[in-house]
């Protein structure tokens, strides 16, 4: 039943092409071995209860598989593929120390299986469909979570299973897989721990707006940046970004009313279907089709669909501002420079785009990275290989040495213990261009230190570009300056019917009518906003808000 289901739905998703915005396309082969679910017959616990389900011998207790599995179990983990040059996501010395260091030890094949970050969905559908899914399905973001739980292609969970196999994973997270794991009453999720640290930041050329008499601290509001972009423009510097906004929708924030409605923000918050009906959007498009009219923005926006497009513009000295991760290794400074040779840089303050007499609002991450089910295919023991492969990685120095590498070759240890990576090494254990990230990602979104002060110092090393300390130093202030209007998205307990079914064309209709509203004359927005909106509702933004509606009224949220 659920082959045929998952043949129709596969149907759709390759019609819409990739759903997510990210890197590039696979690469790299497998690794030896692993379990090919095409040949195994679907579990017969897979439709009953965590009792039938679960890896229990007489009297209740589970069982002892501390010393190994008597029979070799094949483990499908899932990893993003990313397409680093030279970097082969299935088959490289960490996961084949994984294997040594975790896989023989309790007789486990460990096989990875490539999802590729730009259409992670569509591989998820077609894996699913062949029966050649991960043993862990997972995603970023509660409402594709939920689109996977609603195809009924997750087993439910037991906690008392996942506590006796993964004690410390347990102990980590109990409490956000007791919270927010359940649907429909049944416990479905399970989570990675996200620390409360973010890296995003939007970069300013500080240069850009000295030399037309302004201070980078003094832009604290949307009408201080648009009287700085007028400035830009008439002393032929040069305008503000702008990209296509899709797919993640949190362009309304600062326009929206503070405090918060917890209803309100539940009926309009989506990172995959947008607002655009609310006054926030109205205002929000008011605004870009005034900078867009007087040319103080990118006039081609809507063709910068992507973050090299977006970087390009500012690299090349046309763009004064760039928002992207921070990272250590980042080109983006060094190749500005070499373009524009007395660039200078600075972090734009957050309040730079929130109009005077609102709130610096933003979203906050959901307290959890990760969201992962237990594919329905998956045995009693391969379950049982899950639980404790995140209770292996979650023991402090097996997330050590995949974060970091082999000490005195990646990285050495300052006065505090922090690992100071060596830049210039490309021996065997280089780890990849995110750090290994894509595999340790599983129990935890961030490095962290035991001491929070150090862990501090390790974001500040690990985000600034040599040289460039203060930029990751500023982010942090802001980070902590504006963590009172930073809040989560609602959760919803309950299937989203209508999200699943209208997402995808709602995201593409979209972006066709926001791009026709920033580019209308001024003497015609407001009609050509309000058409937009009666489109939008009518192609079933209506039925979604109808269906939220109902799921608000029933208390189905958190």
């Amino acid at each position: 039943m659920r082959a045929k289901k998952f043949a129709s739905v596969l149907m759709s998703v390759v019609m819409a092409g990739g759903m997510l915005a990210a890197c590039s396309n696979n690469g790299g082969g497998n690794s030896e071995g692993g379990n090919n679910k095409a040949n195994d017959p679907a579990p017969a616990a897979a439709n009953t209860g965590t009792k039938t389900n679960n890896a229990a011998a007489e009297g209740g207790k589970y069982a002892d598989y501390s010393k190994g599995f008597p029979e070799k179990v094949n483990l499908d983990i899932p990893v993003y593929e990313r397409a680093f040059e030279g970097w082969n996501v299935t088959d490289n010395f960490y996961t084949r120390w994984i294997q040594k260091e975790f896989g023989d030890k309790y007789n486990v094949n460990v096989k990875f299986v490539p999802i590729t970050r730009s259409s992670e969905v569509k591989d998820y559908q077609q894996l699913l469909a062949s029966h050649k899914a991960p043993d862990i399905i997972f995603h970023y973001d509660m409402p594709q979570a939920l689109a996977y739980y609603s195809e009924d292609v997750m087993q439910e969970l037991d906690h008392a299973e996942i506590a006796n196999y993964a004690p410390t994973y347990w102990k980590n997270m109990s409490a956000t897989i007791e919270q927010y794991g359940k649907v429909d009453g049944k416990n479905a999720f399970f989570f990675a721990k996200r620390p409360a640290a973010d890296n995003f930041v939007n970069i300013i050329r500080k240069d850009w707006v000295e030399k037309v008499g302004m201070k980078v601290e003094d832009i604290t509001s949307l009408e201080k940046y648009n009287e700085m972009l007028a400035k830009w423009k008439e002393a032929g510097l040069g305008v503000g970004a702008m990209s296509l906004v899709k797919n993640n929708y949190i362009y309304s924030y600062a326009f929206r009313d503070w405090p918060v409605d917890p209803k309100e923000r539940a009926l309009y918050s989506d990172l995959g279907v947008a607002d655009l009906t609310t006054a926030a959007s109205e205002s929000y498009l008011r605004n870009l089709n005034d900078l867009y009219n007087k040319g103080l923005i990118d006039k081609e926006f809507y063709l910068r669909d992507d973050e090299p497009k977006i970087k390009a513009e500012f690299v090349a000295g046309k763009t004064g501002s760039f928002g992207f991760y921070l990272a250590s290794n980042t080109d983006v400074l060094t190749a500005t420079l070499a373009n524009n040779p007395g660039a200078e840089f600075a972090v734009l303050d957050a309040a730079a785009g929130v109009p005077e007499g609102k709130k610096p609002q933003a979203r906050a991450y959901w307290p959890f990275g990760f969201i992962m089910g237990i594919n329905y295919e998956s045995t009693e023991q391969e379950r049982a290989a899950v639980w404790m492969y995140l209770e292996w990685m979650s023991q402090p120095e097996n997330l050590f040495f995949l974060q970091n590498g082999v000490e005195g070759q990646n990285y050495t240890k300052d006065a505090d213990g922090i690992a100071v990576k060596n830049a210039d090494f490309k021996g065997e254990s280089v780890l990849s261009q995110n750090n290994n990230k894509d595999y340790w990602a599983l129990v935890t979104e961030m490095v962290e230190y035991s001491d929070p002060a150090v862990t501090r110092k390790a974001y500040i090393r690990q985000w600034a570009p040599p040289g460039y300390e203060y930029l990751a130093t500023d982010l942090l202030k802001y980070y902590d300056q504006y963590a009172e209007f930073r809040t989560p998205d609602a959760l919803f307990s309950v299937v989203l019917e209508k999200v699943n079914e209208y997402k995808a064309d709602l995201n593409a209709l979209f972006q066709e009518l926001y791009v026709k509203c920033v580019l209308a004359k001024p003497e015609e927005f407001a009609a050509t906003y309000e058409a937009a909106k009666k489109a939008y509702l009518e192609a079933g933004y209506q039925e979604i808000l109808d269906e939220k509606q109902a799921a608000i009224d029933a208390g189905k949220f958190n």
